[in-house]
């Protein structure tokens, strides 16, 4: 056998060339400090908390799933909010992550519940996801999590309320649960199947808020139409065979997005139908994270 030698190379370049690749690969594990690697999970203690109370609106409380490993390092956050169409669903079924998973990967996770509409009319949940966000910024200290890097993932009605975080905020809407004097910053949310123009959307008449004109309350609860320059560096993931929310709604929203200016990133699937948060989602996500996490925006 005739063996193949590399005769461009001497000790000291192959020397030289081996200490830029560990300096590479050092620095590549420093830009995200406390996420573990794509495929690889954390062999940190878990600690998992059923039915944490987020909030309290009459006396009843908002409950949430966490999950987080015991770690020195401040962790990044993320805060997943279930779909349902905002009349159905819960903190622990298809539409959301899987909090003891995502401690693994090294974050702070927490699925939450919030009121339904044949309870409580919209925008009841929505207030109540952005007492969410309020509660995980006031706990801050207490979780060990890194205030830079809050991210939101929600699904169909959940990703609708993502996305509403990252373009309108806290909008007209009172602040209601608790926490009301604390921040409800983060730093980039993930939206998944989800509704973005209320108005054009079969189901978006499900969002009717008590008194006033409904095509006006969806209006303004449509995230498509307050995409500005400053709104949340924003995941969109859709299906063109989505039968649920039509991919013209998910464009739309795109549209919106590259007219602002606003930073984002698309995937769009042929066949991917009205997905949950599947194994190809939760890849894209963590690919996102990585990517705002190694440079983050400046807009506030």
């Amino acid at each position: 056998m005739q063996h193949q030698f590399l005769p461009r190379f001497g000790i000291l370049e192959l020397g030289l060339a081996c200490g830029l690749l560990a300096l590479a690969l050092a620095a590549s594990s420093i830009a995200e400090p406390g996420v573990v690697k794509a495929g690889e999970q954390s062999d940190a203690k878990i600690v998992h908390r059923e039915d944490v109370v987020y909030g309290r609106v009459h006396g009843a409380g908002l409950l949430a799933d966490i999950a987080y490993p015991e770690s020195k390092q401040p962790l990044p956050a993320i805060i997943s909010v279930h779909g349902g169409r905002w009349v159905g669903g819960h903190k622990r079924d298809a539409s959301t992550i899987k909090v003891e998973q995502w401690a693994g990967f090294g974050f702070f996770a927490m699925s939450i519940d919030y009121r339904l509409k044949n309870c409580s009319p919209a925008p009841a949940c929505y207030q109540d996801f952005q007492c969410a966000i309020r509660y995980v910024n006031a706990h801050t200290k207490e979780y060990n999590i890194d205030t830079r890097r809050i991210f939101l993932i929600g699904q169909s009605a959940g990703g609708h309320m993502v996305s509403l975080a990252a373009t309108l905020g806290d909008g007209p809407y009172p602040r209601t649960g608790g926490w009301e004097k604390e921040s409800n910053d983060f730093q980039a949310a993930i939206s998944v199947a989800a509704a973005y123009d209320l108005v054009t959307l079969d189901w978006g008449n499900l969002w009717t808020p008590p008194g006033g004109d409904p095509v006006e309350a969806r209006a303004l609860a449509s995230p498509a139409r307050h995409v500005n320059g400053k709104s949340k560096p924003l995941l969109v993931l859709h299906s063109d065979n989505d039968r649920s929310v039509p991919i013209d709604n998910a464009l739309t929203m795109i549209e919106a997005l590259k007219k602002a200016g606003a930073r984002h990133t698309f995937h769009r699937y042929p066949e991917m139908g009205h997905m949950g948060i599947n194994d190809e989602v939760i890849a894209r996500t963590r690919e996102f994270i990585r990517e705002i996490s190694a440079k983050p925006s400046d807009k506030k």
